[in-house]
């Protein structure tokens, strides 16, 4: 949740309209707002006629279903091809900056006199 010490006034314009979304009611009525807004799109199927260059075209809420499924896809195949890219976390170690030991006369210590 948002941190409820903050002024709201401080906030840039952005973050000032976006304040509604602290509550939980405000964004439930946001998700049933998108499916609705999603239930309309595939009612409007039966207003307008459909122009198909491929038969499965003509399958009733076919951009729907084909768009879920093709991101579906796209997470099972980025699972995939992490398996097959990836590298283990000592991978740039050798020629890192941060493996590099840090010049001493660029330190600045200081010492603590009892």
């Amino acid at each position: 949740m948002a941190d409820h010490k903050t002024d709201p006034a401080k906030l840039p314009w952005l973050g000032r309209k976006l304040l509604f979304l602290d509550r939980p009611k405000n964004i439930t009525l946001v998700v049933y707002a998108i499916y609705a807004l999603c239930a309309l799109l595939l009612l409007m199927e039966f207003v307008y006629t459909k122009h198909p260059y491929f038969g499965l075209e003509k399958i009733f809420g076919f951009y729907g279903w084909y768009g879920f499924v093709m991101c579906a896809l796209l997470v099972i195949c980025a699972r995939a091809m992490r398996v097959v890219l990836i590298r283990s976390e000592s991978y740039y170690a050798p020629g890192d900056v941060e493996s590099e030991p840090y010049p001493e006369d660029g330190l600045d210590r200081s010492t603590i006199d009892d």
